[in-house]
């Protein structure tokens, strides 16, 4: 039976080519175009995946994805964004999101997206079963990763690279120096920055590698299953406990739980979970005997904990159990120097993945992506090269397969910092700044093409890069715009 996807967007043409493609590709296929129209649909039609626009004309897309994970948590679901929305893409992941994919939408990108989420586990998870762990049924959610014990110990595998540069020097030194010990860590750093790798390499380090590894991104966790997600729950224990169910910190025992945004979790959890520090013992949920445990705590936030104690988000005694030791990632704009290292390392993964033999950058892009602010750190940078990796049909990726928000970043931030300009500002033939556009022209046609340029791009930022929505405010169909932008592009070129 054909696995049916739901395209949840407000774009007709969007929905017309997701249904063409999918449909040729043995997917069955239905849109709605709303989040309300959506929410009434999954009351009463099962589908295996859901393919959702951020920008929605009644809610926005996290809300709508919160509300989704609320009713069904095990449906994969793929945001649809443009690149100014990654900081919005990191939130949906936290939220539960199976992964983002960018505007404009390349088919083989999207297929390959959609088969690697419909072939994870049932619940969405991705799973190494433990030896000695039984499977049971709803016993984990797509906030929760596990990794087998490694008993040899060994560094850095080739699912992670940190970079050479003296802050990132400084962290593999905490990392080495902390993990023989069984000191609580808490790691600081932006969404994206890599904070879970190295608590996945304290572990690796430390006398407890040959054990499991849990991770659980707190923000994924609503509410009113937390306690059950993390401590586990009995038989019968609320309504829909339909069976046993084992808790992360069970799973973890003997080994390391990773607690990623830690200050997502309700008052009450935390309450709960200073006990657990405290008498290193739980109690499921429902249950009166209590489990003994020997767990180490990695926390992570993007947040500083000790300002969320001052505004009662966090208990103040639970940041001091948790605070022995403290490590802060800095965020890849202030790592310049590993850019291209990284984008190295994603390059030769996609590779493999793809099964192409794409050897490098282009100078320009090498440029390109040193003078951008990477918004979603490394998350951002993986997507970006494998999206260009997909397009590139040569040896080497050009400037032409980044995403409009990279190639015309200084410009972009030029637009939005009223005249401070970057390092590198495009100038016309007298050394003036302005559009990029260059071209004989009389100063007034200059003029009167620099501004429907400006024109062009700010309708395409407030449209997400949606060039039919960009159209519409416009008030020019899409083919207009399509010819108006080639225009520009040979006028720039020429």
């Amino acid at each position: 039976m054909n696995k049916r996807i739901l395209v949840i967007d407000d774009d007709r043409d969007m929905c017309l080519l997701l249904n063409r493609f999918l449909s040729r590709n043995q997917f069955h296929v239905d849109e709605v175009s709303t989040g309300r129209k959506a929410l009434t649909y999954l009351e009463s039609t099962e589908t295996d995946l859901i393919l959702c626009d951020v920008r929605l004309d009644d809610m926005d897309g996290i809300t709508l994805l919160a509300k989704i994970k609320e009713m069904h948590p095990s449906i994969p679901v793929i945001m649809i964004t443009g690149y100014s929305d990654i900081r919005t893409s990191v939130k949906a992941m936290k939220l539960g999101a199976y992964d983002y994919v960018t505007k404009p939408l390349l088919p083989e990108e999207i297929l390959i997206t959609i088969q690697k989420a419909l072939s994870q586990p049932a619940t969405g998870s991705v799973v190494k079963t433990m030896p000695g762990i039984p499977e049971q049924e709803g016993s984990l959610t797509p906030s929760v990763q596990i990794i087998q014990g490694n008993s040899n110990g060994t560094s850095w595998d080739n699912k992670y690279i940190f970079g050479n540069t003296e802050s990132f020097k400084k962290i593999i030194h905490q990392v080495r120096l902390v993990a023989p010990t069984n000191y609580s860590v808490i790691i600081y750093g932006e969404s994206g920055s890599g904070k879970e790798a190295i608590a996945n390499e304290i572990h690796k380090l430390s006398k407890r590698s040959a054990k499991p590894f849990v991770a659980i991104d707190c923000g994924a966790l609503s509410k009113e299953l937390a306690g059950s997600e993390l401590f586990g729950h009995e038989k019968g224990a609320f309504t829909g406990a339909l069976n046993q169910k084992t808790g992360s910190f069970e799973l973890a025992n003997g080994g390391t739980i990773f607690l990623d945004e830690i200050a997502n979790l309700s008052y009450e959890i935390q309450v709960s979970l200073l006990r657990v520090v405290q008498e290193r013992k739980m109690r499921r949920v429902g249950g009166v005997k209590d489990i003994e445990l020997d767990v180490r705590i990695i926390i992570a936030s993007n947040e500083q904990l000790w300002d969320a104690t001052r505004t009662g988000k966090f208990r103040e005694d639970l940041y001091h159990r948790f605070n022995e030791f403290s490590i802060n990632v800095p965020p890849l704009r202030e790592r310049k120097e590993d850019i291209m290292l990284l984008a190295e390392h994603f390059l030769k993964q996609t590779n493999q993945e793809l099964g192409k033999q794409v050897k490098g950058f282009s100078s320009e892009v090498e440029e390109a992506f040193r003078n951008y602010v990477w918004y979603g750190n490394l998350r951002e940078l993986k997507n970006v090269v494998k999206r260009a990796t997909l397009l590139t049909e040569g040896d080497r990726i050009e400037l032409f397969t980044l995403p409009f928000e990279i190639t015309h970043f200084s410009r972009l931030q030029f637009n939005e910092n009223g005249g401070q300009q970057g390092s590198h500002q495009d100038t016309d033939d007298n050394g003036q700044t302005g559009s990029g556009l260059k071209f004989k022209e009389t100063s007034l046609r200059k003029a009167t093409i620099d501004a429907e340029y400006q024109m062009i791009l700010d309708a395409l930022k407030e449209a997400n890069y949606n060039k039919s929505k960009a159209a519409r405010i416009l008030n020019i169909d899409r083919k207009t715009l399509y010819n108006k932008m080639s225009l520009y592009k040979e006028l720039k070129n020429s």
